[in-house]
């Protein structure tokens, strides 16, 4: 029922900036809210950032606070991911995912909270 749909990630070099998107479909929020994990290759999936879609309420891993921006469409059941000054250790597959579920502001690093995901769309920084 649920489909999220990642777009926006490509070939680019270090200190440039991607603007990754995420569509929605088949979800309805009462709570809960969206998020970015990224996951490079031979690494565990971590925690980008995330959005209470209820309240607009913004979270951030430590690597990307003052680089990397999340935002919302609400009328379009879009979420994006501005990411500026981009640096290698970017580079990872980067994965949209969705709640429903409460206690969004307290679960939103954990994967396990996110009953949906997106197929994932690739970033590479090149040095």
């Amino acid at each position: 029922q649920v489909q999220l749909v990642e777009s926006g990630g490509g070939l680019v070099h270090a200190g440039d900036s991607l603007k990754l998107s995420c569509a929605a479909s088949g979800i309805t929020f009462s709570s809960g809210g969206m998020g970015w994990f990224r996951q490079a290759p031979g690494k565990e999936r971590e925690f980008v950032a995330a959005l209470s879609w209820t309240y607009g309420r913004t979270y951030y891993a430590n690597s990307a606070k003052g680089r990397f921006t999340i935002s919302r469409d609400s009328a379009k059941n879009t979420l994006y991911l501005q990411m500026n000054s981009l640096k290698p250790e970017d580079t990872a597959a980067y994965y949209c995912a969705a709640s429903t579920g409460t206690y969004f502001s307290i679960w939103y690093r954990d994967a396990t909270t996110y009953g949906s995901w997106g197929q994932g769309t690739q970033v590479t920084v090149s040095s």
